[in-house]
């Protein structure tokens, strides 16, 4: 089986660590993004500016990978605190295309860099 690790240039370069992505024959697993802009420091703002750069984030990954939200079948959204799951919502509403892929939100004890808020995917090729 063929492994492709992706890096999208837009994004800070992690790739020390992880890949932004990782594509095998017909599927694209997207690492987890954080609010973070091209140089790795946090965007100015509250949940919603930060769930925002997380879906631009990931955008920049599908878009490197090939792909696109409407091949997304599957999201993970980490929350810091539960009490930002509606501000988090109503931007996640706005901005993914219908119909909405499968989604799990949890509260996470703590996430990279003390964010408040961490997104990942799952696309098809």
């Amino acid at each position: 089986m063929s492994v492709e690790k992706i890096n999208a240039p837009e994004n800070p370069n992690f790739a020390h660590i992880l890949s932004h992505a990782t594509k095998v024959p017909g599927l694209i697993f997207l690492s987890g993004q954080t609010p973070v802009d091209k140089n790795g420091l946090v965007v100015d703002g509250g949940i919603q500016e930060h769930t925002a750069q997380c879906i631009a984030n990931l955008s920049n990954v599908l878009r490197a990978a090939g792909s696109s939200w409407e091949k997304v079948v599957k999201v993970n959204v980490y929350l810091k605190d539960m009490s930002n799951f509606a501000a988090m919502n109503e931007v996640y509403e706005k901005l993914l295309p219908n119909p909405k892929p499968a989604r799990t939100c949890i509260q996470a004890g703590k996430l990279p860099n003390d964010v408040d808020v961490e997104i990942e995917a799952i696309a098809t090729t």
